[in-house]
């Protein structure tokens, strides 16, 4: 209380003006010279501004990277449905191939038995 009451009083000896923002209740403004609080409050918005635009780029980066990161996985998982289709399909073919093979030798043998009746008649 006594520095305070000596910074008022040492106020009220250099300035009449002053008289008054000793006695309220914002001692950090007046304690303070009149030209720097103005410079600093002046300072501090557009940093603050500045401060919020690289946020919004971070989160917007951020955004951006998180849906690049979503189109790559839904491109992986595509891509692993398309081998699956084309595993699936090569196995259909490949049996496909072994049924008709299977067929195709039936078809013979049934050929085959036929000719062999066909000497035994004669």
């Amino acid at each position: 209380m006594q520095q305070r009451l000596w910074r008022g009083s040492s106020r009220n000896s250099s300035s009449n003006s002053s008289s008054d923002s000793s006695s309220s209740s914002n001692r950090n403004s007046s304690s303070s010279s009149s030209n720097r609080t103005p410079s600093s409050n002046s300072i501090q918005p557009p940093q603050y501004h500045q401060h919020q635009h690289q946020q919004h780029q971070q989160q917007h980066q951020q955004q951006q990277q998180q849906h690049q990161q979503q189109h790559q996985q839904q491109q992986q998982q595509h891509q692993r449905q398309q081998q699956q289709q084309q595993r699936q399909q090569q196995h259909q073919q490949q049996h496909q191939q072994q049924q008709q093979q299977q067929q195709h030798q039936e078809q013979q043998q049934q050929h085959q038995q036929q000719q062999q009746q066909h000497q035994q008649l004669q």
